[in-house]
């Protein structure tokens, strides 16, 4: 459901690879799973590799200490039963309340291949309809998943990078004055895996 970039850099390629369903803001079919770096293709304007580069540049020029936590989200996992597994809405505040203690230097997870995962008992559920098994299986990473969605993040990044440095340069973007390119000022940042949009919290 929610694990955190082990780094700066990680976290840009976690990014990179986000999946979500269009909206009316994106071309196309409404409602159909796409590859949608940063949720932003019907946004960015410009080169989408210069975009990347843009952001990986922030782990080289900043203490990365200072720069924002990435964590990436996915409200809507179901069971093999069909059935959603966490229950949305107001009940997300719980799973933010996680992030804010990572944020904050707090906040128990457990390392895995693909980030930090909260533990067991990181997350409060105290009242709620969600069972033990239920849990478990939303803070489960399952190798053979990932491992199927490597040749998908594969053939589907020819489509929105179609120029790669091989270096981070600096961008160019209406961000950037005089060469320099400011961080925002808020610590946290949420890469949403099951909507089109990018939020800081």
């Amino acid at each position: 459901m929610i694990f955190q970039s082990r780094s700066w850099d990680h976290g840009v390629f976690l990014g990179s690879i986000l999946s979500s369903e269009t909206t009316a803001a994106a071309t196309g079919t409404v409602g159909k799973l796409r590859r949608d770096p940063f949720a932003m293709l019907p946004f960015c304007g410009y080169n989408m590799a210069d975009y990347f580069a843009h952001w990986l540049t922030f782990s080289e020029r900043f203490d990365e200490a200072k720069l924002p936590k990435i964590f990436y989200v996915n409200w809507f996992r179901k069971g093999a039963d069909g059935r959603w597994l966490w229950p949305g809405y107001g009940e997300n505040s719980r799973v933010l309340e996680w992030v804010f203690e990572r944020s904050a230097g707090r906040g128990d997870a457990v390392e895995t291949p693909i980030g930090f995962v909260p533990s067991d008992t990181a997350l409060n559920i105290e009242g709620l309809d969600v069972t033990v098994e239920d849990m478990t299986e939303l803070l489960t990473v399952h190798h053979d998943e990932w491992r199927h969605e490597v040749p998908r993040i594969e053939s589907t990044s020819p489509s929105s990078v179609t120029i790669c440095p091989e270096t981070p340069r600096r961008s160019q973007s209406p961000r950037s004055q005089a060469g320099v390119v400011r961080p925002r000022s808020r610590r946290t940042l949420v890469l949403d895996s099951s909507s089109d949009r990018e939020r800081d919290v």
